[in-house]
């Protein structure tokens, strides 16, 4: 049966992620024997050519890149296909290009650049589950996933807020719909996260599975 059992990751940050992550999702993987991926967003960082400022004791834009790609090979030899949904870090390389006024012509899509083969990238994705219920997957486009979820009219999935990780439920005549709210999989101690100082909040670490059609932590 399709889509039975997604499993759902956010923002990794790649290359600083969490030192677990990896192992990780192998371990949820072998549990849950996922028939769909979805990588919810922010998989890159790309710190070095962030808008903000850059750490100069991290790597350069190259290095970062190349760690990166060593990281998506593990990955990709886990999970051979994946979903991608677009989000505001790792489609930084195509807005600063956009910035600067470079064409789409020059530019190589994401698969060809990071050399991953059966990996897709969309900008928000909706799919039936497998109760034949719709859900509606996209990277983050409110703290309050609920009211996403509500306003799409289907459940909703969505990451990009590093501290917060939950699931939220509302009714109506039609039915009962969720709101999933995905943890983070970044590590924390890393200078690339340093603004994490100033906030009393804390990143929450996990991912998500849907089975057929239940939301679990």
């Amino acid at each position: 049966m399709a889509n039975k059992k997604i499993l759902v990751i956010s923002d990794m940050h790649l290359p600083y992620q969490h030192k677990d992550s990896i192992t990780f999702l192998k371990e949820i993987k072998k549990e849950f024997k996922p028939d769909r991926i979805v990588n919810i967003g922010d998989l890159l960082d790309f710190h070095a050519i962030s808008m903000h400022e850059h750490n100069p004791d991290l790597y350069s834009a190259g290095m970062e890149l190349d760690k990166a790609k060593e990281y998506i090979k593990e990955l990709e030899a886990i999970f051979p296909e994946v979903t991608e949904v677009d989000s505001n870090h790792s489609s930084l390389v195509y807005r600063r290009a956009l910035k600067y006024g470079m064409s789409k012509q020059f530019l190589k899509p994401y698969g060809d650049f990071l050399g991953t083969r059966k990996w897709k990238w969309i900008d928000d994705l909706t799919l039936t589950m497998s109760n034949g219920q719709r859900c509606f997957f996209t990277h983050g486009r409110s703290a309050d996933v609920l009211k996403v979820s509500q306003t799409m009219g289907m459940s909703c999935v969505q990451g990009h807020y590093h501290s917060l990780m939950g699931v939220r439920y509302y009714g109506n005549s039609l039915g009962l719909y969720f709101g999933l709210q995905v943890g983070c999989m970044i590590d924390n101690k890393s200078l690339a996260f340093r603004y994490n100082k100033v906030q009393k909040a804390r990143p929450i670490i996990g991912c998500s599975v849907i089975y057929n059609g239940l939301p679990i932590i």
